[in-house]
């Protein structure tokens, strides 16, 4: 705009003056010095042009400028676009990670529900269990055999007052009353696994039949094992018979009392639970 008005002033300066028209920058005849109107008017012409040449060489810089604006607007939306595509793509993906995290949680939440019947229902057999062993075991005393639970398990322990006479891996005759009863249960509840553990306390023995406490222990719960099999026709699988010796002490062996608690054999009942370790393996 600025460029026509200058042109268009110019045009008329050119146009009013009755004298020769030279091109801006021109030398001017000697003559023409001495008309002053004349001279004013060049002079003007002369300055138009000056500021006409400036103003195309402003135009020219905003011309270039604006191209390389447009350049930089250019640039500036195709990464734009790129952002916008990456923005949609990592949508998409974090969109796909959630549903399979939440598929992945419904799975989990699904095992850890089957886990939980599992182990009530592990429970709820061991409660059981446990009050069928308590009525079959009644005549016998505290101090020849106890009762409890621990970590979904029946754990029956019998004194040596109970089953076996000092150095001896033979079960007396009362102990195998309670062995009687202890059988009569298990050969009814076919799906709990048998553990007999036995053990000592930490006085040595050395004995033509046992070289030590161990010895003695492992033969104590292998006779209980064989009068369960024996006896009661108990599935050999289900039966497992442990030597501790003296390393498991119930009592400190410093008393008399607790030689006597650590002189026992624990009878430890297992629900079997492939259903759970299945799950668990998963």
């Amino acid at each position: 705009m600025k460029f026509q008005m200058l042109a268009s002033a110019l045009g008329v300066l050119l146009l009013s003056s009755c004298a020769t028209v030279y091109k801006c920058g021109e030398p001017r005849p000697e003559k023409f010095s001495a008309n002053k109107k004349v001279t004013a008017l060049v002079d003007e012409r002369d300055s138009l042009c000056t500021t006409l040449e400036e103003v195309k060489n402003e135009n020219s810089a905003l011309e270039t400028n604006l191209a390389e604006k447009k350049e930089s607007l250019a640039a500036l939306e195709s990464e734009y676009n790129n952002l916008k595509a990456k923005s949609s793509q990592t949508a998409e993906e974090l969109s796909a990670e959630l549903v399979n995290r939440a598929r992945m949680l419904s799975e989990r939440e699904a095992r850890i529900n089957e886990m939980q019947s599992e182990i009530a229902r592990r429970d709820s057999i061991t409660a059981r269990l446990n009050n069928i062993l308590r009525d079959a075991l009644l005549g016998f005393k505290d101090d020849e055999l106890t009762l409890e639970v621990k970590n979904g398990k029946v754990y029956v322990s019998m004194t040596d007052k109970l089953l076996f006479k000092s150095g001896s891996a033979a079960v007396e005759e009362k102990g195998k009353e309670a062995i009687e009863a202890l059988g009569n249960v298990l050969a009814k509840n076919p799906d709990i696994d048998v553990l007999i553990e036995g053990h000592t306390d930490n006085v040595p023995i050395k004995t033509a039949s046992y070289k030590d406490n161990w010895d003695l222990s492992v033969a104590r719960a292998t006779s209980i094992v064989r009068l369960l099999a024996d006896k009661h026709d108990l599935d050999e699988k289900r039966l497992t018979a442990a030597g501790r010796g003296e390393f498991q002490p119930r009592a400190t062996n410093d008393t008399q009392d607790g030689r006597a608690q650590n002189r026992r054999t624990e009878i430890i009942l297992s629900p079997k639970l492939d259903e759970l370790m299945n799950l668990l393996g998963q």
